[in-house]
């Protein structure tokens, strides 16, 4: 199993907060796979944390849908399938598309513009290849922009939506070249709201939602057995540590 990377952790209030947050970061990088199981004190030594803030972290993400706790063992990666892609993809697409339709018909060219940084954001993200950043800044992008509506209630479904479908292993994207042109699609919608083309925009969100399901399939474990890093067969259902090789 690959080393985790190195990620600080310091001694604040929020410990628990940032181990979740490094999980994820692991979870998106292939460093802890799909249908593995972890023990919380071998993860902790890997943060350099005790088990405590990483069990409550787990809870956190097994909420979120990310992870399952197995009893007297410690917690599985969740694995995602094709499916779930499929009905993900599919809510979001009756949600946003249209609330990005609403929105560029209402919100003013300076509530609109306000997203511009964020959108460059994404694509300096992409353009360096660091998918981290770039999902970070993809995330605000779309929430921000959700939130134009004033439907509090609708954007933490679509945050929720967002965390249950985010997918492991994805630095494959780094690699094929599409990232940039995923990222792109963000500037261009946002040229099509300020310049008020409510259809075009609308059009432009169902594109990027397909597009996205298909960019992202690469990270998906569905049917297969194989290693999301270097595509080679992993233990499912098995207990690891979180440093390469076995225990």
């Amino acid at each position: 199993m690959p080393h985790l990377t190195s990620r600080t952790i310091s001694v604040q209030t929020h410990l628990r907060d940032q181990v979740a947050d490094a999980l994820r970061a692991a979870l998106i990088a292939g460093e802890l796979r799909p249908g593995v199981v972890y023990s919380a004190p071998a993860l902790a030594a890997e943060l350099g944390v005790s088990a405590t803030p990483v069990r409550e972290a787990m809870l956190d993400l097994a909420r979120e849908g990310l992870v399952e706790a197995v009893r007297n063992k410690g917690f599985r990666i969740t694995e995602m399938t094709d499916q779930d892609l499929d009905e993900f993809t599919e809510i979001r697409t009756l949600i946003e598309v249209p609330i990005v339709g609403r929105v560029a018909g209402t919100a003013s060219a300076e509530q609109l513009e306000a997203l511009r940084p964020l959108a460059r954001e994404i694509v300096t993200a992409a353009r360096k290849q660091d998918i981290l950043k770039y999902l970070e800044a993809d995330h605000r992008f779309h929430l921000e922009l959700l939130s134009l509506a004033g439907n509090q209630h609708l954007v933490e479904v679509v945050a929720d939506l967002r965390k249950r479908s985010r997918l492991y292993g994805l630095g494959h994207l780094n690699e094929s070249g599409h990232l940039v042109a995923s990222a792109q699609e963000h500037v261009e919608l946002l040229d099509l709201m300020v310049a008020g083309r409510v259809r075009e925009a609308e059009e432009c969100m169902r594109r990027h939602l397909a597009h996205i399901r298909t960019l992202w399939a690469g990270g998906s474990a569905d049917g297969s057995a194989t290693d999301p890093v270097d595509g080679s067969a992993g233990t499912q259902g098995g207990e690891q540590s979180p440093r390469a090789g076995t225990r």
